[in-house]
């Protein structure tokens, strides 16, 4: 990875980490914003529980090397349900925040989509597990594939 793959990576996995921290304060403390939220959606308080221990997972994940693809992918999982939540039941505006936390939303489902373009060859893919039952195959069925 170039230095500037490098620095953007390692920006986008902290700022994205950032947003899903601060977020768990308002989930596990039960302020009354993120209760009204889980409300709309019948989802309070189990909702507002499941997402922050998602949230916090993914954050922690995006934080370790080794692991930031898989961060990625739980970031990507989780937020694409709160996109989904704001477009469909909640609204782009919620409680009078001129749209933050859709924009929030939004950039974590960006970053998140970023961090597993630059850690490509790390998603693990079933795709390697065919290659590697295709090479076992004799060279004759092979070639019918």
């Amino acid at each position: 990875m170039s230095r500037s793959h490098r620095i953007t990576d390692w920006t986008l996995r902290v700022v994205v980490a950032a947003i899903l921290f601060q977020t768990l304060f308002f989930k596990f403390t039960g302020a009354e914003e993120s209760r009204a939220i889980f409300s709309t959606l019948g989802a309070e308080p189990w909702g507002r529980w499941t997402s922050g221990v998602a949230e916090l997972v993914a954050g922690i994940l995006l934080l370790i090397p080794r692991t930031a693809v898989y961060g990625a992918m739980l970031a990507l999982g989780v937020i694409s349900g709160a996109i989904v939540s704001h477009l469909t039941r909640l609204g782009i505006e919620v409680a009078g925040d001129g749209g933050l936390l859709f924009g929030l939303a939004c950039f974590v489902f960006v970053g998140s989509a970023i961090v597993l373009v630059l850690h490509h060859n790390q998603v693990p893919f079933p795709r390697s597990r065919i290659a590697r039952i295709r090479t076992r195959l004799p060279p004759s069925s092979r070639a019918v594939q």
